[in-house]
């Protein structure tokens, strides 16, 4: 076991290196989710849950957790809503959809692994058609050192782990698995992580055939081949997103640096300032500190994870803020920008989001998302392109933050 855990974390290509350490959208994450919950559960007290998936806080929130990687690929799927099956039956039956509201209401505000397993059991004896483990997808992001997250390559790699005959659907079946990931991951946190994310990424590649368990049987030719193709491709894609986070840096220092050029104090993510662009360090251009403000710790956090802010000289009024995003991720930024409006009101904070060319019109439709308009929030975005070709005019000719207008478009 330590030898394929040390395999595991050792290759480049797997998810541990690639999705659980040094990921600052994972990270982000958590905060982001946990606000798509807390609407989730808003939208259906007050009767603004709609009757499909499409176009609900449900799916927002799947969107974000499918974000994170191919450990989460397929996470929305058991959430379609399929109309000739009348499943997942919480789209209709408002009784149902009531009993999902206070199902993610108790778990969020749970405290200890018993009231989540109370919740979860409870949850079970409803019997509602469709809400089965998938659901764990969403309470891992809400509780990630007592809820491990399922799907179809992590039972089969645990299957295959601990000669097991675990059965996808069931939360009998979930709960009983659950209780062996607790135990082997107490065993080997040392190695590991409290993070349950860790053990189940381990899960993800044995059952994926990325790691090999000793004494299993030979592969034949074809099965060798396929999994071959499997990891180039997936090392292409490791190649991809090193080349997403050169752009990632890019336009941040942009945007610091047209900060600076408009006279605002400016300052990148708490854990992106040692990061740097063209021999150019962000922490050379940031503030030193961020500045006060009077608002709870947990929400300060995650403000101070936001790519890049830009302040009124001197003082702890944020002008702008900047997510930037990659061809993976939208929904997770646009949660983290609707956050702090929410959070800082008074503020009228100018909120933008840098996204890459080919998905501009994703972004047009999440932005005219209900939740978004109704929530009267006012997020424009700027193409990469854009910002990249215009900076040094942006630079030269600005006098204040509204020379954004001339490259930002909005809803």
């Amino acid at each position: 076991m330590e030898k394929l855990i040390n395999q595991y974390k050792e290759n480049p290509d797997l998810v541990y290196q690639t999705w659980f350490i040094e990921n600052e959208e994972r990270l982000k994450a958590f905060r982001s989710i946990r606000r798509g919950v807390y609407q989730i559960i808003k939208d259906i007290y007050e009767n603004k849950f709609p009757n499909d998936f499409k176009g609900s806080s449900l799916e927002f929130v799947l969107s974000c957790i499918t974000e994170q990687k191919q450990v989460f690929e397929g996470a929305s799927h058991p959430f379609y809503w399929k109309p000739k099956l009348r499943i997942p039956d919480i789209y209709e039956n408002q009784n149902n959809k009531q009993a999902f509201g206070k199902f993610l209401e108790s778990c969020i505000n749970a405290t200890n692994e018993n009231q989540l397993i109370k919740e979860i059991i409870s949850l079970d004896q409803l019997k509602i058609k469709g809400v089965g483990p998938a659901l764990t997808n969403i309470l891992y992001f809400l509780h990630p050192t007592i809820i491990p997250p399922f799907n179809t390559a992590m039972v089969r790699g645990f299957n295959m782990l601990f000669n097991e005959k675990i059965k996808l659907g069931s939360w009998k079946e979930y709960l009983k698995m659950r209780e062996t990931i607790i135990q082997q991951n107490q065993k080997y946190k040392k190695l590991l992580s409290n993070d349950l994310g860790a053990f189940c990424g381990l899960l993800f590649e044995v059952g994926n055939n990325n790691l090999f368990i000793e004494n299993q049987p030979n592969l034949s030719d074809e099965e060798r081949s396929k999994i071959l193709k499997k990891l180039e491709k997936r090392h292409k894609k490791v190649i991809d997103e090193n080349e997403e986070k050169k752009l990632h840096s890019e336009m941040q220092y942009h945007l610091l640096k047209i900060g600076k050029a408009l006279n605002y104090d400016v300052i990148a993510a708490s854990n992106d300032r040692s990061k740097g662009f063209n021999g150019k360090s962000f922490s050379s251009l940031s503030l030193k500190e961020f500045p006060k403000i009077d608002i709870p710790k947990e929400t300060l956090n995650t403000v101070k994870l936001i790519d890049i802010i830009w302040f009124e000289k001197g003082s702890n009024k944020i002008v702008c803020a900047f997510e930037v995003e990659k061809s993976t991720s939208i929904y997770s930024g646009i949660l983290r920008l609707s956050d702090l409006s929410f959070s800082l009101p008074n503020q009228n904070s100018n909120l933008y989001i840098i996204i890459p060319d080919k998905r501009e019109n994703e972004v047009k439709f999440q932005l005219s998302r209900p939740s978004i308009v109704n929530g009267k929030i006012t997020i424009k975005y700027i193409l990469t392109s854009d910002l990249k070709e215009h900076c040094e005019a942006l630079c030269k000719f600005g006098d204040s933050h509204r020379i954004l207008e001339k490259i930002s478009n909005g809803m």
